[in-house]
């Protein structure tokens, strides 16, 4: 028995490999078909002999290249067969939902889950209904914009008509030789600032009433008032000088500084104090002269009384 995988291959003695002729086929025409082994993307149903199909059998399928597009995505074609009746079945690939789509010779069975991704907000839904939004948001901007932009010119028009008309005023009194009819208008707009200022006026003024007519005062001013009404002119003089004092005369003369004394600071007594800190009398010496001398501090004298005591001892 010859093997099966042969690596070497036999050659004629006349075997001319310049006879061959290399066979060029047609062109293929149309979309790009290729046969390809795959499994079925999901359940299905014949319709035309009423199979089930189930998800993941394999079959040999034609995938056809078509010229729709997903954005920058290429969309494939599959070709199948029922296992029955031998009816072509055709499904595509669908970028939009990362699913397939069945198109012809079979019916996709029902899926909760799938019913309900289909029912929910993709991606590209969201953005085009805030794409619509945002351009609903920009025409009642620009709406208002034009409206405000109206108003401000009408405001300006009518400025600009004023501003001619009493212009045009002023010329023809000028050729005239008066200015009656601009000074007119000029004191009709001074009596209104008159009238309106008299109008605040007395809309304070009847702020501060009561409710009897009478103005209304603060507490204070009520006592002060009638502590002055029953003292007579020379006692409310007199009261206003103890309450206000005249202002001290202001003088441009120097002041000598006093010197403060830093002897108490510093622990040193004053004469008398020192005085009365030392013993009335002076303590005799026995064995010495009784000579005066300089003062000795008591802490001295103590040290020195004690060693005339050893002396007189020896």
């Amino acid at each position: 028995m010859s093997e099966r995988k042969v690596l070497s291959k036999y050659y004629p003695p006349d075997f001319d490999p310049s006879k061959l002729e290399r066979r060029r086929g047609p062109k293929q025409t149309g979309p790009k078909v290729q046969t390809v082994r795959l499994m079925a993307p999901f359940s299905m149903r014949c319709t035309s002999c009423g199979e089930f199909i189930y998800k993941g059998r394999k079959f040999n399928a034609r995938k056809e290249t078509t010229e729709e597009k997903y954005y920058a995505i290429t969309i494939f074609r599959f070709y199948i067969r029922c296992t029955r009746c031998s009816a072509e079945i055709t499904f595509k690939t669908d970028p939009k939902h990362m699913d397939y789509e069945c198109e012809k010779g079979a019916k996709r069975n029902f899926e909760v889950w799938r019913e309900a991704k289909l029912a929910e907000e993709t991606e590209e839904e969201m953005l085009d209904r805030m794409e619509r939004e945002e351009a609903e948001r920009d025409a009642m901007k620009d709406l208002e914009k034009k409206t405000v932009d109206a108003k401000t010119e009408m405001a300006v028009a009518d400025a600009l008509d004023d501003v001619r008309m009493r212009n045009a005023a002023r010329e023809r009194k000028d050729r005239e030789g008066g200015v009656g009819p601009v000074l007119g208008r000029d004191e009709g707009v001074d009596e209104e600032r008159e009238c309106i200022e008299r109008e605040i006026e007395e809309q304070a003024r009847l702020a501060f009433l009561g409710g009897t007519g009478e103005r209304v005062r603060r507490l204070g001013d009520d006592l002060l008032l009638d502590d002055e009404d029953g003292l007579p002119d020379s006692a409310k003089a007199a009261s206003d000088k103890t309450a206000m004092p005249p202002p001290p005369v202001p003088t441009f003369q120097r002041q000598p500084k006093k010197k403060k004394d830093f002897s108490a600071a510093l622990g040193i007594k004053s004469g008398g104090a020192a005085v009365s800190a030392l013993p009335a009398e002076r303590p005799q010496l026995t064995g010495r002269s009784a000579a005066p001398g300089p003062a000795m501090a008591p802490g001295a004298l103590v040290g020195y009384g004690t060693d005339s005591d050893e002396s007189d001892e020896d």
